[in-house]
């Protein structure tokens, strides 16, 4: 994946750019983007549930989550 230089000399990720992406607890709650992603191409921040079934997908852009543990290395 191809990473761009942000404004505040940071890797950011391209929006949408993963078709799955894995979550862990200590990101929720989840939203759609992520945080470090750009925003000037993306769709409106949206919240996602995905605790109760360790699953989500975007509204916006189809985005997939699925919450793993810590342990998951």
């Amino acid at each position: 994946m191809r990473k761009h230089s942000g404004g505040l000399d940071q890797d950011l990720i391209e929006a949408n750019a993963e078709h799955v992406y894995h979550i862990t607890p200590q990101q929720l709650p989840l939203h759609c983007p992520l945080p470090g992603m750009y925003l000037w191409n993306s769709h409106p921040k949206v919240y996602l549930p995905i605790e109760s079934t360790g699953e989500a997908k975007c509204p916006y852009c189809g985005a997939s989550y699925e919450l793993t543990s810590n342990d998951k290395r």
